[in-house]
């Protein structure tokens, strides 16, 4: 079964993540994509030109560089190389982000013993600075009927791990700007189409988080967020408004505290 992998990457990413990140769904990877999608969100710096030139030198057939003259941000650069994926299965990947090497092949496997799953994700470990330095553990359900009801109250799916069908992603209309949460919107019209979804339980990625990074989501423009979520999940009925809007509040309302009372919040949550 022939796939894709879609990245996007803009200029503030570190030069040594990208190159760490390729090497792990190409070199690292067990069973490898047919295609690399590469989607450069405006300008990059020289060091990111270095790493970008030096895989294309490498895998010339595999990777295909999508060059956007300004930076559209991650849901806007991602419908873009959609369109630009020649494969109807696609896997996600971010460009700071670790895969597996077991990976692509788990995931392709079952997809093709499932082939009716709109979206396949796996569980996700979070690291600082290196592999061996986990700090979390971000498990997710994994039945459709879990999934549905995990959805209600927090993103179902590990971006960075899920393998999608590009014929139902372009159906509902693909990525939709949502600040922050561009993701989470999707998975949320993906479900309420009544499209199956599926989470494997193996770990099959490892997120690069930073020491402060809990700590920077707070403030108005993610309050507005949270706002245009309660907004979709009540133009999708995906629960009563009662609830959506107490919800609202309650994933709102620590947006407010200070940084240092913010990430022992998310890490609790998250466990």
């Amino acid at each position: 079964m022939n796939f894709s992998v879609l990245m996007s990457v803009y200029y503030k990413e570190n030069p040594s993540h990208l190159n760490q990140s390729l090497l792990s769904i190409w070199d690292e990877q067990i069973l490898k994509p047919n295609e690399i999608v590469l989607v450069e969100d405006g300008p990059l710096n020289d060091g990111l030109y270095n790493v970008i030139e030096q895989w294309q030198n490498k895998i010339p057939s595999i990777l295909k560089r999508i060059k956007l003259d300004k930076n559209l941000g991650t849901g806007k650069a991602k419908n873009i190389g959609l369109k630009h994926c020649s494969h109807n299965y696609i896997a996600i990947m971010d460009s700071d982000d670790i895969s597996l090497p077991e990976r692509f092949l788990k995931q392709i496997s079952y997809l093709k013993e499932n082939p009716q799953l709109a979206i396949l994700g796996s569980q996700m470990s979070e690291f600082i600075d290196n592999v061996e330095n986990v700090v979390a553990i971000r498990e997710v359900p994994t039945e459709h009927s879990d999934i549905i009801r995990f959805s209600r109250y927090r993103s179902p799916f590990n971006n960075l791990s899920i393998i999608f069908r590009k014929d139902i992603i372009q159906s509902i209309g693909g990525y939709q700007h949502h600040l922050f949460m561009e993701d989470y919107n999707l998975f949320l019209r993906v479900i309420s189409k009544g499209a199956e979804v599926k989470n494997l339980p193996d770990n099959l990625v490892m997120a690069r988080v930073g020491n402060d990074m809990y700590r920077r989501r707070r403030g108005i423009q993610y309050i507005k967020s949270e706002w245009q979520l309660a907004k979709l999940k009540s133009s999708l009925k995906i629960q009563n408004k009662l609830a959506i809007y107490s919800l609202f509040l309650f994933r709102s309302l620590p947006r407010l505290l200070p940084g240092n009372l913010l990430s022992p919040i998310y890490y609790f949550l998250r466990k």
